[in-house]
């Protein structure tokens, strides 16, 4: 039953107020960690560089989930109801449902306004990419794209993990995801941040399809599953990450669009134009498989609770 109530309580959370402060998020915590570490490999060669990137990605993973181990350890023996309460806020800044969408409506009501160098400001939250120069299209078309890659790594993922090894797994898949995020690209972070990359595309190999069948799932719902599901297993290995493209390619296909990141890959068919109202139809989606994904969640639970009385 605990495992039920935490979800429950950390998606009401969510839902009711968003995303914590950074000063008291940890994935902001976990930022400054890696700002700070990182600094110590950028001189090294790229053989130190690999070695240093992995031994901060497994120091900073420890950093993190051994003492939300003990703490729950103990938590457990001195209340039950406190230690839901804390696994329940702890969880929920794992995972984002509201400001994923509170961000991308916000874009696409910025695009409506015509203000395109605001929009190109406020996608920098949701793109590793130059946005100075993008015009409206690809301003949408990179929104739609976050909207469909956060629905594996900043929801599916999280709960993934959580189901699997408790708070420490979510915690310890956010380490990772956000040292991929910040040192997991091209660049000077080549070499540096090669081991998170890899270990973020390993950990996110199951919840990526499973997201993608999810916006499969939902476009189903909106009448258009079927070219979602084309999309998704004719073009998902198009990007350069081996999970990206699935949830990204099912999405495309189910609003019929071309996604495009220039220089990198396009996906989809352009059967409608990338307009603001395109960001309406993929928060849409993803509000449905958001949905599918938390309900999937209760009945796994409900079956760990079985098996295990």
């Amino acid at each position: 039953m605990e495992i039920i109530l935490i979800i429950a309580l950390a998606v009401a959370i969510d839902l009711a107020l968003g995303d914590p402060p950074n000063a008291i998020h940890p994935v902001a915590w976990m930022g400054k960690v890696i700002s700070f570490l990182e600094k110590g490999g950028q001189k090294l060669n790229p053989t130190a560089q690999f070695l240093y990137g992995m031994g901060m990605t497994l120091f900073t993973v420890a950093l993190f989930v051994v003492p939300i181990y003990f703490i729950f350890f103990y938590l457990g023996h001195i209340s039950l109801a406190g230690s839901i309460i804390v696994a329940a806020l702890i969880l929920k800044s794992t995972f984002s449902v509201k400001g994923l969408r509170r961000t991308a409506l916000k874009v696409r009501k910025l695009l409506q306004d015509d203000k395109l160098n605001e929009t190109r400001y406020e996608l920098r939250a949701l793109v590793n990419r130059d946005t100075k120069d993008l015009p409206e299209p690809l301003l949408v078309s990179a929104a739609v794209e976050s909207v469909a890659e956060g629905s594996g790594d900043s929801l599916v993922a999280p709960l993934f993990y959580f189901l699997l090894f408790g708070i420490p797994g979510a915690i310890g898949y956010r380490v990772v995801n956000t040292m991929d995020s910040m040192i997991g690209y091209h660049g000077k972070y080549e070499h540096l941040g090669k081991f998170a990359a890899r270990l973020d595309d390993i950990l996110n190999f199951i919840p990526a399809r499973i997201a993608a069948l999810l916006l499969v799932l939902a476009a189903v719902a909106k009448g258009n599953g079927r070219n979602a599901w084309r999309t998704a297993l004719r073009e998902h290995a198009r990007t350069e990450s081996p999970n990206a493209g699935w949830p990204m390619a099912a999405i495309a296909g189910a609003l019929n669009v071309r996604l495009e990141k220039p220089g990198h890959y396009r996906l989809g068919e352009v059967k409608a134009t990338l307009v603001p109202e395109t960001i309406n139809g993929s928060v849409q989606l993803f509000s449905i498989a958001a949905s599918a994904w938390i309900l999937i969640c209760f009945i796994v639970g409900g079956i760990q609770i079985v098996v295990t009385t």
